[in-house]
């Protein structure tokens, strides 16, 4: 069921309907709409858009170098065999 609220477009479903669709209706909420999650008709949870933080562009600070020129650090020098401890963990977890 579709409703309209204010400024967004809300969707109900029971919890039936969510287990059997929920694909679905998380592609609605990435859209930006709302679900109401209803148990026996009555409003129980909602599943809304994560609000993500606005970017912020600064300028750079006076006198900073660009960008490519910017020094990277040195690489690491590990004194264990990373291939070696990842074939161990692999297979610790058959």
């Amino acid at each position: 069921m579709t409703i309209n609220g204010y400024h967004m477009v809300m969707k109900k479903a029971g919890v039936a309907e969510l287990k059997a669709r929920l694909s679905h209706y998380l592609r609605a909420v990435r859209r930006g709409e709302t679900v109401t999650i209803l148990d026996r008709d009555t409003p129980v949870a909602q599943i809304v858009p994560v609000q993500q933080p606005a970017l912020q562009v600064r300028e750079p600070i006076p006198g900073s170098p660009p960008f490519n020129r910017v020094p990277l650090p040195p690489p690491l020098d590990p004194d264990i065999d990373i291939v070696q401890l990842l074939m161990e963990e692999r297979q610790n977890h058959r």
